[in-house]
């Protein structure tokens, strides 16, 4: 059974927790100074520990910095009256697990605690990767799916000559970052890589921004300035959502793939630059030429190798692939060997992720930051899961099936004769989900 040490000097929480924790399968030990915690905590090598921030002869900060210093480091589940911010920042910060305010609701101590005991339970399930704390490179494209695989072969002959290319994906399958790999393993990688997103800068100010300006070209033009394509040197330029270029722009683009010359904005002597350029968009370029909006001329010159990058809906093999790469990454800038306990990468393999690898950088790095173990837990996961889900997703017709589950456990409750711990047992959930049903479908033990 899970072993749980208290360490409070009110002897009314340390007898009620005790009673209350027994019942619910936990072996308890109980402890009023920080001095007995400590020796007791020796002896007793507690899971968890439920630790009062204000004691007799220490602070609790004190023994929650003793306790993550010993060979076998506790949950530690921090409890004070004080409701003021610094405290709370100052327990998480400090490596507690949680933190729960007085007066002790008794559901809210049995769900933290319950979760500290599957933490414990999973980091020692969880084989410890050799490698976690190993440099990780981040620019670097990961999968094994073909067509991850026809993604490589486009870029493995980009890299050979200086072509303008075309990377053409949905928002966040990564297309800056094989411009990116495309200019890293090109003859001029030494020379700069500048990205400039076309859809962040506003009109008026993009064709400055693109070929720079004059000394006096406009108001607030107090010097000459140099613009992307000549900060690129003989480097690369990537345009990103080139789809948001005015068609004026678009013409002096073509301008310069064509003639390799541009002009600044209030210039009058002709530049020249031999960047690159790569461009970017996930928008229908073929579709907007069709409308008038993107020139059909700069639209073939782009063209010259289009790199179709897949939505990651297509290629979900490269989940687990791509899923620990993330979290070497986190581990790294965290300081913290994060691992996904087992199951959890089954719910990732479910998800559609509409925002692409993006989104499942985003949703691993969501749920390390809210994990305070070693090992992020599946309901971590499906937390942060939860948020992501498209908002306009059709709901589900078995939610109907509600009302069945609240008569199922009327039913069961009654049985039993309102014995929570023993209904639980039968209907196979947690006493705390159990509580947690019974205030979400308001069953009352008086009604008949």
């Amino acid at each position: 059974m899970p072993k749980v040490l208290i360490i409070d000097d009110e002897v009314s929480i340390l007898e009620s927790l005790e009673m209350f924790l027994s019942e619910g399968g936990y072996t308890v030990r109980t402890a009023a100074t920080a001095k007995a915690g400590k020796s007791l905590f020796k002896r007793f090598e507690p899971d968890v520990v439920v630790l009062d921030i204000r004691l007799p002869d220490s602070t609790g900060f004190d023994v929650l910095s003793w306790l993550n210093r010993s060979p076998k480091p506790p949950k530690v589940i921090m409890i004070t009256a004080f409701h003021d911010m610094e405290t709370a920042i100052t327990s998480m910060k400090n490596g507690a697990f949680d933190y729960i305010h007085k007066p002790l609701d008794a559901d809210e101590v049995e769900t933290t605690i319950e979760k500290a005991v599957r933490a414990v339970q999973a980091e020692r399930e969880v084989t410890v990767s050799g490698d976690q704390t190993d440099a990780v490179e981040e620019d670097v494209i990961i999968g094994k799916s073909k067509p991850i695989l026809d993604v490589f072969k486009t870029i493995g002959m980009l890299c050979r000559n200086d072509a303008t290319a075309l990377i053409l994906g949905e928002t966040g399958t990564g297309k800056e970052l094989i411009a990116r790999v495309i200019h890293k393993n090109s003859k001029n990688s030494n020379a700069p890589f500048i990205t400039l997103d076309c859809s962040a800068v506003v009109e008026t100010l993009l064709e400055s921004e693109l070929f720079g300006h004059e000394k006096g070209a406009f108001t607030g033009a107090d010097q000459t300035k140099p613009g992307q394509i000549e900060l690129a040197g003989k480097g690369t330029l990537f345009l990103d959502e080139i789809g948001e270029l005015s068609l004026g722009i678009q013409g002096k683009l073509l301008g310069f793939l064509e003639r390799r010359e541009y002009l600044r904005v209030g210039g009058q002597y002709p530049q020249r630059s031999q960047c690159r350029i790569l461009a970017a968009t996930h928008r229908d370029l073929n579709a907007m030429v069709q409308d008038g909006k993107f020139r059909k001329d700069l639209y073939f010159r782009l063209n010259v190798v289009t790199l179709n990058v897949p939505p990651l809906c297509e290629r979900l093999e490269d989940i687990p692939d791509l899923a620990h790469h993330f979290l070497k990454i986190i581990s790294q800038s965290m300081h913290k060997p994060f691992q996904l306990q087992d199951g959890a990468m089954d719910m990732l393999m479910q998800h559609h992720f509409p925002g692409n690898v993006r989104e499942l950088k985003n949703i691993i790095t969501a749920a390390a930051v809210r994990s305070p173990s070693n090992v992020i837990l599946k309901e971590d996961i499906q937390q942060v899961l939860s948020l992501h889900r498209d908002s306009t997703q059709t709901p589900d017709p078995a939610s109907n099936l509600e009302n069945i589950e609240q008569q199922h456990i009327e039913r069961v409750l009654k049985a039993v004769g309102w014995n929570r711990t023993q209904a639980a047992r039968l209907l196979g959930i947690s006493l705390p989900t159990l509580r947690s049903k019974i205030r979400k479908f308001g069953i009352d033990p008086d009604e008949p």
